[in-house]
């Protein structure tokens, strides 16, 4: 079989065509990132699941995607793109399936867990092809597409979520939300065989299972005391678990620097965190990406407070989503304007849109929400390109992969956490209540924490370093 290496220079006539495939791998993983939010209403109903559930549900996706993220991409160096993104979205179609014939929460949490996993196998090998297959005057237009797409994803998620929900087909209910990868998958995976050629990396990292295993120990070790602990009164166990979080941290950073004094391949390189304001640049990337948690409380305030239907609790977020697809465009505007503030200045309008979504909750002008929620799709529109573009730009460009790798995961671990800390926040504030003005009190205190976290996040991108 003929490759296509990464010079390889050539234009593969069937490029346009396997881009749409491609693009619907990068497609699926954020789509079942945010639809899911629209339906944990609906799920807490049908399984009578407690409100740690509803946490593990979002949680165990994103720490599945964040821990397997960079072991991805290598797999796609080493086995083939195209391969791999094939096993990936097939995985990804079974456990789409599993989540969809869920019979109790602990399968639907096996299932995201899958999900997380075969996403993160699936969702690298689409940049990857995309800079391998197209030529260097064609290659913007590939990755502005590439990029839109996840603007799209959320929108569709937040959008079709509700929808699908509402028209209950054939009786699904939420579980179409689920199914409803299945014959995308089915049309995607043999045209990816007929118009996607193979590609892989002349000079491939080699996989570090060991890391991925000891990362994925500590973060579980963190997360589901921190949800089930809460929940449960603080058992011996859950305290047991979080003080032996700290020691696997430590292991695993252990483990990355002798890999990388080796000579080998880590999934952290140590090193790459002595270079000037990256530390910083990630931290920020942990703070900024709590805004995952919103979607979660406002959805749990649309459907409990307001006791809208999932598809017009879908239909109250398209201002947000619609902001987070037109951010981008301006994001460029803001960077010649602000500079190394451009980020912080995207964070901002954040954290203004969640204190006024605050504001007008606990106000009790529910109507006036689409504004704030605009500005908070379109500040996270404006402050992502930048922030990325701030954090990979102080690595040299041999180690760009890796650096973006990182940014990547600790969005997803910022995303988990969030899931976990605001949630507990919002839940523990609720208590056993379910009166509408409990609800609002709960999300206004939500809401105001994350703002404060983004204007951290704000704070630690606007480093003087930054060019």
């Amino acid at each position: 079989m003929e490759y296509l290496l990464e010079t390889d220079e050539r234009r593969d006539p069937r490029r346009w065509t396997a881009l749409v495939i491609l693009l619907a791998g990068a497609f699926l993983p954020p789509l079942d990132f945010f639809i899911v939010n629209v339906a944990l209403p609906s799920i807490r109903a049908d399984f009578h699941a407690s409100a740690s559930m509803m946490q593990l549900i979002i949680s165990a996706y994103a720490t599945s995607y964040a821990v397997m993220l960079i072991t991805g991409g290598r797999l796609g160096d080493l086995y083939g793109r195209r391969n791999v993104f094939l096993c990936g979205m097939t995985g990804f179609a079974v456990a789409s399936a599993l989540c969809g014939c869920a019979w109790s929460p602990f399968i639907l949490v096996i299932g995201r867990i899958l999900q997380g996993f075969f996403a993160a196998v699936m969702a690298p090998q689409a940049l990857a092809s995309i800079n391998a297959i197209f030529p260097d005057d064609e290659k913007s237009t590939a990755l502005s597409l590439y990029a839109l797409t996840f603007g799209l994803a959320s929108m569709a998620g937040l959008f079709f979520g509700g929808a699908l929900i509402t028209l209950d087909i054939s009786g699904l209910g939420w579980r179409s939300i689920f199914l409803i990868n299945l014959p995308v998958i089915a049309i995607a995976v043999p045209a990816a065989f007929v118009f996607l050629r193979e590609t892989r990396s002349e000079h491939p990292r080699k996989l570090d299972l060991g890391g991925a295993a000891l990362i994925a120990l500590a973060l579980f070790a963190l997360i589901a005391p921190l949800i089930e602990g809460r929940e449960q009164g603080w058992p011996i166990w859950s305290l047991l678990m979080l003080a032996s979080a700290v020691p696997l941290f430590l292991v695993f950073w252990w483990h990355e620097r002798n890999m990388e004094i080796a000579g080998r391949d880590p999934i952290a390189a140590p090193s790459l965190l002595q270079v000037a304001g990256l530390k910083r640049g990630l931290l920020a990337a942990l703070c900024f990406y709590v805004l995952a948690a919103f979607w979660l409380i406002f959805s749990i305030y649309q459907q409990g407070g307001l006791g809208r239907t999932p598809f017009e609790a879908g239909v109250a977020i398209l201002p947000a989503a619609a902001g987070f697809v037109l951010g981008p465009f301006a994001s460029g505007h803001f960077l010649s304007v602000f500079g190394r503030y451009s980020a912080g200045v995207g964070m901002i309008l954040q954290a203004g849109g969640l204190l006024g979504t605050a504001a007008l909750v606990w106000g009790g002008f529910p109507q006036f929400l689409f504004v704030a929620l605009f500005l908070i799709g379109a500040g996270q529109g404006i402050a992502l390109p930048n922030l990325v573009r701030t954090v990979i730009q102080r690595v040299d460009r041999a180690q760009s992969g890796l650096a973006s790798g990182l940014v990547n995961s600790m969005f997803q671990i910022s995303g988990a956490l969030a899931a976990t800390l605001i949630g507990g926040l919002f839940f523990s504030v609720l208590g056993s209540a379910t009166d509408v003005r409990s609800i609002e009190h709960a999300y206004s205190i939500a809401a105001i924490a994350i703002a404060i976290c983004l204007l951290i996040a704000g704070w630690l991108s606007s480093d003087p370093a930054t060019k």
